[in-house]
């Protein structure tokens, strides 16, 4: 940590000011509870800004509000990007949330009781730290052999990919089948490309999300999402591991949709390289000019300097409970709870269980502190 530094005292703080670290802010102010929340980024929302153009989400208008402010516009649409985080950064100023924007953590360590948050220039003694950085903010996970492509391939992860207009002339390769992968391969291959798509497709949902049944579907999704695919049903634990390590189901575009676009959907995985093209599992060597790596994200935690991970990468937590570092909360994560965490429509619920937890386990020490 920095020597020229100014130490301030905050009871809970925050990391992340998407809409996992917005909901329990607002839970944590509607407590009373004294918190404030710190984000690296210029603007609340610039996460969700950063994505590629056409990103929509998979859920209506009517799923999206967090508590106290629905979504604006028509409840059936299905919001972009660039509204979503326009509405994030109106639902931080609604409710007067205490947002520091423009602040990295550079560490979170053990101080006394309690954490020292390390911003720099600015450090901040908390009883609780709530991690709420989720899937952003960590590190584009590409594959090694990804150098040993031709120079003269275009190379894009999804996390740099904005529209068709980027790549070159030529065959694309999207890699990964997971939805993100799915909806780059639509989109690139209704501009006219030659696209593949490579690898699993981890199932898809029975219905359109925007067709004549998604309405209901959808409340079906959440239902079924939020009770059966579920950490405490052995279902949900498995479809957890699965998710975290192969990406989730089609929502939007159904692999009917992209065989009708074009698509040439490959179930083997591109696994390697061979003079200078991409090869797949088989030996099938792809000649493309493209290739856009829809492979996800490493965990980078290194920041927080506690023993709190497990060998994949991902913190010890029990629905964002870290019993190992008792004060120390994740929330924001995939499938953290249940099918419903990876969308917008679970964030709040999972903010719930961990200010509820939080909320109790600061009484309690409020008593100690009463009765010594």
């Amino acid at each position: 940590m920095s020597t020229n530094h100014t130490t301030e005292r905050i009871e809970t703080v925050i990391i992340g000011a998407g809409q996992a670290g917005l909901s329990t802010g607002q839970q944590l102010a509607a407590r009373g509870r004294p918190f404030v929340v710190l984000d690296a980024n210029p603007r609340v929302g610039d996460n969700w800004r950063c994505h590629w153009d056409s990103l929509r989400l998979y859920s209506a208008a009517r799923h999206d509000g967090l508590p106290g402010l629905p979504f604006p516009g028509p409840p059936g649409a299905f919001p972009g990007k660039d509204e979503v985080a326009d509405y994030l950064e109106s639902y931080a100023a609604h409710h007067a949330l205490p947002v520091r924007t423009g602040t990295r953590v550079r560490a979170v360590r053990r101080a006394g009781g309690g954490y020292l948050v390390d911003c720099g220039d600015t450090a901040i003694e908390a009883d609780n730290v709530v991690v709420a950085t989720g899937t952003f903010g960590r590190t584009p996970s590409v594959p090694a052999f990804a150098t040993e492509l031709d120079p003269a391939i275009r190379q894009l992860h999804s996390s740099a990919y904005r529209n068709p207009a980027q790549l070159q002339a030529g065959p694309v390769l999207v890699v990964g089948a997971s939805h993100s992968g799915a909806d780059v391969a639509y989109e690139v291959a209704t501009a006219g490309r030659r696209t593949y798509l490579s690898g699993r497709i981890n199932g898809e949902i029975p219905f359109r999300i925007e067709g004549r049944w998604g309405r209901p579907g959808f409340r079906l999704v959440l239902a079924v999402g939020g009770n059966l695919l579920h950490v405490r049903t052995p279902l949900g634990r498995k479809m957890r591991a699965e998710s975290r390590v192969h990406g989730g189901p089609l929502l939007r575009q159904r692999r009917s949709d992209l065989e009708a676009a074009g698509v040439e959907y490959l179930a083997e995985r591109t696994a390697g390289a061979r003079g200078g093209r991409p090869m797949l599992d088989g030996g099938r060597v792809l000649d493309v000019a493209n290739v856009v790596w829809c492979t996800g994200f490493r965990q980078d935690f290194s920041w927080i300097e506690l023993p709190v991970f497990g060998d994949d990468g991902w913190p010890l937590e029990r629905r964002g409970v870290v019993d190992a570092a008792p004060g120390l909360y994740f929330t924001g994560l995939a499938f953290q709870s249940s099918f419903r965490s990876m969308l917008v429509a679970g964030a709040a619920g999972d903010a719930g269980y961990v200010v509820r937890h939080l909320i109790h386990r600061t009484a309690r020490a409020e008593a100690r502190v009463t009765t010594v």
